[in-house]
């Protein structure tokens, strides 16, 4: 019986959660999408992959409340709803929204919202989201293409997207330990507030944090706070001893990476692995004019095991000049559908090992390749795991990495990891 159920609001972040829990030897299965017919094979962790950060409010709420039906078939009874560490979504949601319409299907009077990740420097002090030392609306997130984030304060921004109060359990608290949390949590549903968000600067804190909640219906947060959960389920006897981590072999073929995401670390990794590499860049203004086919003919003209990247990564003046010209929507998806082509351009020619960098992109090239069940492997940095699947007929190993994660060699790394 599956112990918990989680959703995650892009697929980056689902691998990213997926490859925590599975640090514990647990088993975690990750679907992309929301699953056909009734649960089968299930494991102690199920995590759906959902693409629903920027969707409406409305389809978001409905993708996720679908998730969770058919995560409560697999005798699930304690369920995680996980965003990104940086707390984006548009300005109307989805992070609140999602939130409160999962608590009203589980009969849930109160959640946490964590979004801490101190191993990947995200940190949150008196309600105040940190990426590194910088508060989240000094550092590059500011930027963002999709969601801009121009305040740091947690309670803030989650205020407008609920119905319901919203509190803080602050460092201080979290620092007394596990039962004098629980107090504020109980003090603070007194006083009728639903929403609780939870300071962490330490991996100590998610501990205390996870120990105090692991009897909630619901939690939300980034996928650290998740992470000590298999050890406390299986101190209370709801999980099995760990096994060693599954062992992969890792599929023969070539390599691509296919880089959407448009953040400041990929930015990096981008420009770390062209020193080596043959690299493709997309442009939004091109691909309106011209289409992908420029791009597949490159593609296919590289021999299939040559170090190749192509990308759509840009600093935030040229994307914005896209935007300005096709709107962001259009542009987004321009550069997603391109690169969805590119992926099964390259599995047709040989391609078996995909990097994929951003959520977006993530999503689009997962849908393209065919993919609806990922087994997780190693992890090349954390939160970031190596999965396999199957796509075509072929074995692939696909790693769908969060734009801000992973240092700037990552895509050597990654690959290097296999070899």
């Amino acid at each position: 019986m599956t112990v918990m159920g989680c959703i995650a609001d892009d697929f980056t972040g689902a691998t990213d959660l997926a490859g925590l829990l599975a640090r514990s030897g647990a088993k975690v299965n990750l679907r992309i999408g929301i699953p056909e017919g009734p649960p089968s094979e299930t494991a102690d962790f199920e995590v759906i992959a959902l693409k629903c950060r920027t969707e409406p409010v409305a389809e978001a709420v409905a993708e996720t409340r679908a998730a969770l039906a058919w995560l409560k078939q697999t005798g699930a009874e304690r369920f995680f709803w996980k965003y990104c560490s940086t707390f984006d979504s548009t300005a109307q949601g989805n992070i609140g929204p999602v939130s409160e319409a999962l608590m009203a299907d589980l009969g849930a009077s109160q959640t946490i919202y964590c979004p801490a990740f101190p191993e990947n420097g995200r940190s949150i002090f008196m309600g105040n989201l940190f990426v590194g030392e910088q508060p989240l609306a000094e550092s590059p997130m500011k930027d963002h293409p999709l969601t801009p984030m121009r305040d740091s304060n947690l309670m803030r921004l989650l205020e407008p997207q609920v119905t319901r109060p919203v509190g803080l359990a602050n460092r201080l608290v979290v620092d007394k330990g596990v039962e004098a949390l629980r107090a504020r949590f109980a003090a603070l549903h007194g006083e009728g507030v639903a929403h609780v968000v939870v300071d962490a600067v330490s991996d100590a804190d998610l501990t205390i944090i996870a120990r105090a909640c692991a009897d909630m219906r619901l939690m939300t947060g980034g996928s650290a706070v998740a992470m000590p959960l298999p050890a406390i389920y299986r101190g209370m006897g709801l999980l099995g001893a760990g096994a060693d981590g599954a062992q992969f072999k890792a599929p023969a073929g070539g390599a691509l990476v296919l880089s959407g995401s448009c953040s400041a670390m990929t930015r990096a990794q981008v420009a770390a692995y062209l020193q080596h590499a043959d690299g493709y860049r997309l442009d939004p203004l091109e691909l309106a004019e011209t289409g992908v086919g420029a791009a597949q003919e490159w593609l296919r003209g590289k021999p299939a095991d040559a170090p190749k990247i192509i990308y759509a990564t840009a600093d935030p003046k040229s994307v914005g000049a896209a935007q300005d010209k096709l709107g962001v929507a259009r542009a987004g998806k321009l550069v997603e559908d391109a690169l969805a082509a590119l992926a099964q351009t390259g599995r047709d020619a040989g391609v078996r090992r995909f990097v994929v960098a951003g959520g977006e992109t993530s999503g689009a090239v997962t849908k393209s390749l065919g993919v609806d069940k990922l087994s997780i492997g190693r992890e090349i940095a954390p939160g970031v795991p190596w999965t396999f699947t199957r796509s075509g007929g072929h074995d692939i190993a696909l790693t769908l990495k969060s734009g801000n994660f992973g240092a700037e060699s990552f895509f050597a790394d990654a690959l290097e990891m296999l070899s």
